[in-house]
């Protein structure tokens, strides 16, 4: 998963909240919370960079905090909040 080029899904809107953000889906109705003000930033930085590793690298995530924003990551696209590019 870290070497792969993901986004925020285009049905997906995020507000900002004191705690991090609300994350709505506009096709399933979904109403999510990211707890965590860095993983709202590697979420908005996605589309930035080539793949999570690099989005990572850019939003200052420390190599012994990744596995915890790798699980996280991986719970937000089992929900479809994000979704995998298309790099070609």
């Amino acid at each position: 998963m870290l070497e792969e080029a993901w986004t925020l899904n285009g049905s997906v809107a995020l507000r900002p909240e004191t705690f991090g953000a609300l994350a709505y889906d506009f096709t399933t109705r979904r109403l999510s919370f990211l707890k965590d003000p860095a993983l709202v930033d590697v979420v908005r930085q996605l589309r930035n960079h080539p793949n999570i590793a690099e989005t990572l690298d850019a939003v200052g995530i420390s190599d012994g905090e990744r596995p915890r924003f790798r699980a996280a990551l991986e719970r937000l696209a089992d929900q479809h909040l994000i979704v995998r590019r298309n790099t070609q």
